[in-house]
């Protein structure tokens, strides 16, 4: 059973600077279109890069400790018991960051909407996937530098004549 005090961790991310364990507790309770996770994040760790979505809102509540939540307006200290939202696209831009001595644990709680494209402003990548967030791995999708664009029409054929 679902228990956000007792949780059962079914996730992590042991990557330099963004290590988490995760509970995917709406998945655990039988949630078919929306999303809750507990993460647990480490000091000195960031639960993903800065990043905006723009297919799927979240919302955050502070269950313990004090994170840093990084906006695209600056940075502030978030206290146990905050809810905070973040709508889809440029407005809802977000980061989560440990700076504390003690692990702390949010609750993210969002929609489970695909495809979705993810914004890294500062890397200027993006992310798009075919399934919704926490699900399978991608099947179609990946990362990409904007940078990297093309032009609409490069590598289409032109229709055969008759």
């Amino acid at each position: 059973m679902a228990n956000l005090f007792e949780p059962e961790f079914d996730a992590e991310q042991d990557q330099r600077g963004f290590r988490w364990r995760r509970s995917r507790l709406g998945r655990q309770a039988g949630a078919e279109r929306l999303g809750a996770s507990l993460f647990e994040l480490p000091p000195g760790q960031a639960a993903f890069p800065f990043h905006l979505h723009l297919a799927n809102e979240e919302l955050l509540v502070v269950v313990r400790g004090t994170p840093t939540l990084r906006t695209s307006e600056g940075e502030r200290k978030l206290g146990e018991g905050e809810v905070v939202a973040f709508p889809v696209g440029e407005r809802g831009a977000h980061q989560i960051v440990n700076r504390t001595p003690e692990p702390v644990r949010f609750l993210i709680v969002s929609e489970m909407n695909a495809p979705e494209i993810v914004v890294y402003p500062d890397s200027g990548k993006l992310f798009a996937r075919d399934q919704p967030p926490g699900g399978p791995p991608v099947e179609i999708g990946g990362a990409f530098f904007q940078g990297d664009a093309v032009d609409y029409f490069d590598g289409e054929p032109e229709p055969e004549p008759e």
